[in-house]
């Protein structure tokens, strides 16, 4: 049995802790004895505004408890006066939490430099400010205890995040650097991914997945990273939400090692670009590769094979920091290929355009500051009128041990990597965007994958760059601009400052050339999204690695001891672990574990407040009542007008023309004769506090009970309360309704539809959903590629269209009421977008039994759907995105096919 974790005498300084996740840990640290500083500017998740209230709220919960809080009021760009309120109040900071956030969410295309600047003021320098500041206490006092937030959206790239995901990473870079500083001093930092409501999160999900994603189950996993017991646990990244906790690690490829001299070119690698993605002999690195091993072995093989060199005529090539070095090499390979380079350096761009253009190449220089980038990107427009190639390059370090580093020598670091790699590309965009044709190779380092001793500024600058270019991959894929990033090893003017000359010269910026200009080409077999570690004839893909990590039962409250005595299985990477690349991935063990309970018979869920008796009454009654029935009559006119509202055209004529011999009603339609049907109960006597406004449509199940569906009846519908579950701060309630033909007496269609109600919640109900088979199934996607994609884009006139059928809800076409729910215009209805997805299962395998999902996001008409689907024997998992902002609308989707694993009927 574990002894509870304390933290008597401990000061713990918690920052963006007025409300959700900031809020959990310091609830959670004052009941545990430490003195809490709590720190909130008490502005939104943009960042706008400041107020006292958030932190006095918390401080007081912390006092009437029994607990020491104290508040702070400061933003934390000026950590040091959070520090210093903990050792003025206290005479000790032990445990700092970089938690304080906000979102500037914006596609990449219409940011502005304050949604970028404000981001990386919060959550980049606002990390290191208060770490900084805390840094000498901990030294001194030999103990200290540091967390840092990176997010799903730094790890994986996030759509219309730029800044937030660059923000994120840089996070990681940052702290493997404090890790390997801090260890002598018995000063240990970790990183965590988490998954949880909060302001920023309630914006962008919908309500059903943030009540399982409650603060409670990160604040444990921190509590054991933080706590005097952790001596070894350092330096890692830990991805946690919704019970589920696993740790990540890089995974490193073997990679392809190639002759290193005058026969190696960017096709010699595209021969070999199998070993380049070679996980099957993998490394789990803390470092860069053996460099000179590398070149040892390279040097013993035979000259690279002959091969067709690439072609870059007529394109327009931009390499920033090319005066020298690396810059210089890719500019003179790009030239050599027939590119017309601009060669930008702040101090000698001269020398190298002379050297392009004594070679019969084409070149000018431009000796601007990255940080300005319109006059970088303005040189490429002046001189050819557009600008296919970004390579940035340019760079700068200010090496310093982290006790003893300067704000100024963070800030130029931060400001030339990061903040000029971002304005260089985003004054290029609009050109790339206007031609659908770019490709930008942008240059981290393993000091950022990996952290490096004196190198905190330069790591973490270098990890955001990474997360940027994941962000940027994404929205860029679909105008046909591709993002790659490498981590160099070469011997350059930079690395001249921490490298032998003798290593300098062996390590030649031309053996990482080929590499940038395969990326920059059309032949790159994996155009996009890719992390190279690359040098002295060898390059090499790096991705990430996952535990298969640990989810605990989320009907039973998780504390710090119960992660404890399940470490080893979170930590240790054995045949369960897996690789995820996108958000999607990042998600996938989370939302599968909101289904796992403790099966305990005796283990009844408990209540979620007070138990108001009367709320209870009703439900029972409401269970037990019988609806009257409501009849909804319908003809083949009314079939092709549902078929047309969920996208039919007119050359589908199964689904559009009624002398068709395969007229047939799309099974989806199922959900449209209930719709008005009147239940025998009010949603105000079952949920107290209940608005309409309040309410969201969370989940759907439709089961077909009459095949072939009839194309023209009069039906009966009976609606019944089925399910009310009290999560707290929210209610949610189940419709089930039976339908039935009113000439035959048979069943047609069973619909059950999930609401989620907030503000419903609190009155005594049971807290978990019982399980009903398909209609509660989770329908997780396998781990491997769709079987089958079909994309469509809706029409501007879709919703228009659809509410035909029956939902007149003016939210889907009256602006003001869009404007009222939070929408810049009306959605589409999320019926509709699921007629849409069921049309795409039924075109690609076949008519169905049933199907189940869960509405993930909205949809504007216009927007383009793209149902990825799994055929799973006689079962089709399938989930819709959102093209054009990468966002999940349907998820957990699953449909039974009526004619089993064969599939067609």
């Amino acid at each position: 049995m574990v002894s509870d974790l304390r933290f008597d005498g401990q000061t713990v300084v918690v920052t963006g802790a007025g409300g959700g996740l900031g809020r959990a840990y310091a609830l959670f640290f004052g009941a545990r004895g430490a003195n809490v500083v709590v720190n909130d500017l008490g502005g939104s998740f943009k960042g706008e505004g400041a107020s006292s209230k958030a932190a006095d709220v918390v401080v007081e919960e912390i006092r009437k408890a029994g607990g020491k809080a104290t508040a702070n009021y400061d933003s934390v760009e000026f950590g040091e006066k959070i520090i210093e309120t903990a050792v003025q109040t206290y005479g000790r900071i032990d445990v700092l939490i970089n938690n304080a956030g906000i979102l500037r969410d914006v596609s990449f295309k219409n940011m502005k430099d304050a949604d970028w600047d404000l981001i990386m003021k919060v959550h980049v320098n606002g990390a290191y400010k208060c770490a900084r500041a805390a840094w000498p206490h901990f030294r001194k006092q030999k103990y200290g205890r540091v967390i840092n937030t990176a997010s799903a959206a730094g790890l994986f790239g996030s759509f219309g995040q730029t800044n937030y995901s660059a923000a994120k990473l840089a996070q990681v870079g940052f702290t493997e650097t404090l890790a390997k500083e801090g260890i002598k001093y018995n000063i240990i930092a970790n990183v965590i991914a988490p998954i949880a409501a909060s302001r920023m999160t309630e914006t962008v999900m919908p309500p059903d997945v943030l009540e399982n994603l409650r603060p409670d189950w990160v604040v444990p996993l921190v509590a054991v990273l933080v706590h005097p017991s952790n001596k070894t646990e350092t330096g890692s990244i830990f991805e946690v939400g919704g019970g589920h906790i696993a740790k990540l690690r890089w995974e490193r490829a073997k990679g392809a090692l190639l002759k290193a001299d005058d026969s190696f070119t960017p096709t010699s690698i595209l021969q070999k670009w199998s070993d380049v993605n070679d996980f099957s002999k993998p490394e789990y690195p803390s470092g860069p590769a053996n460099f000179m091993e590398l070149l040892e072995g390279s040097i013993k093989l035979p000259r690279n094979a002959p091969s067709e060199p690439l072609d870059f005529k007529g394109k327009v090539v931009l390499v920033t920091g090319a005066g020298g070095g690396l810059g210089r090499a890719y500019a003179l390979l790009f030239a050599k290929y027939g590119a017309k380079v601009v060669v930008n350096d702040l101090v000698n761009p001269d020398t190298v355009v002379g050297e392009i253009r004594a070679a019969g190449g084409e070149a000018v220089p431009n000796k601007a500051n990255v940080t300005d980038g319109e006059a970088v990107v303005k040189a490429a427009i002046d001189a050819w009128g557009r600008i296919d190639v970004i390579v940035n390059n340019a760079g700068i370090l200010r090496d310093k041990a982290f006790n003893n580093m300067a704000d100024a020598q963070w800030d130029q670091v931060i400001d030339v990597h990061l903040r000029g790699t971002y304005k260089v590309t985003k004054a290029a965009w609009p050109y790339m965007l206007k031609q659908k044709y770019g490709r930008i190779v942008n240059t981290t380092s393993t000091s950022g994958i990996y952290g490096n001793f004196g190198q905190a500024n330069y790591a973490a600058a270098k990890c955001g760059i990474l997360g940027f270019s994941r962000a940027l991959a994404r929205e860029g894929q679909k105008y046909n601009i591709f993002v790659n990033t490498i981590a160099p090893n070469a011997g350059t003017n930079m690395t001249r400052t921490i490298m032998p000359e003798e290593m300098v010269q062996a390590f030649k910026p031309d053996y990482v050339a080929p590499l940038v200009v395969l990326l920059s080409s059309d032949k790159c077999p994996d155009p996009t999204g890719g992390l190279f570690e690359v040098g002295s004839g060898w390059q090499a893909r790096t991705r990430w690695q996952r535990t298969g990590g640990h989810g605990f039962p989320v009907d039973v409250r998780l504390t710090p001891e119960a992660v404890l005595q399940q470490w080893d299985r979170i930590v240790t990477f054995d045949s369960r672990a897996d690789n995820p690349s996108d958000g999607q991935d990042g998600l996938k063990s989370i939302l599968s574990n909101f289904s796992n309970r403790s099966g305990k018979k005796d283990a009844k869920p408990k209540p979620a407040g007070k138990i108001d008796q009367t709320v209870l009454d009703n439900i029972a009654k409401a269970k037990s009542a019988k609806a009257e029935g409501t009849e909804f009559v319908y003809t083949e006119r009314d079939v092709i007008l549902y078929n047309l509202g969920v996208g039919a055209k007119r050359t589908d004529l199964p689904l559009v023309y009624e002398n068709d011999d395969n007229f047939q009603v799309l099974p989806s339609f199922g959900v449209i004769p209930p719709f008005n049907a009147v239940p025998p109960f009010s949603f105000a006597d079952i949920l107290p506090n209940f608005s309409p406004m309040m309410l969201l449509h969370g989940e759907q199940f439709l089961e077909i009970r009459q095949h072939p569906i009839p194309t023209d009846a009069t039906l009966v519908s009976y609606p019944k309360l089925l399910e009310v579950v009290d999560k707290g701060s929210a209610g949610i309630a189940v419709t089930a309704s039976t339908t039935v033909d009113k000439a035959t007496g048979k069943e047609v269609f069973y619909n059950e539809s999930t609401v989620f109600v907030r503000g419903s919640g609190g009155f005594g109900g049971p807290r978990a959903m019982p399980d009903r088979g398909a209609a509660t199934a989770a329908n997780t996607p396998p781990k491997r590629a769709p079987d089958a994609v079909t994309e469509e884009k809706t029409t501007e006139e879709q919703a228009a269209l659809y509410r035909l059928s029956g939902d007149r809800n003016p939210l889907h076409i009256d602006p003001s009421f869009a404007a009222v729910g939070g929408f810049k215009e009306p959605i589409l209805h999320g019926l509709c977008f699921f007629g849409i997805a069921v049309k795409h299962v039924v075109k690609k395998y076949g008519q169905i039994k049933n199907v189940k999902v869960r509405f993930a996001g909205p949809v504007m008409p216009g927007q383009t759907l793209r149902t990825e689907m799994w055929k799973e024997g006689g079962k089709v998992v399938f989930q819709v995105k959102v093209v054009e902002t990468g966002k999940m609308c349907i998820a957990g989707g699953g449909a039974e096919l009526l004619g089993g694993a064969k599939g067609k009927l």
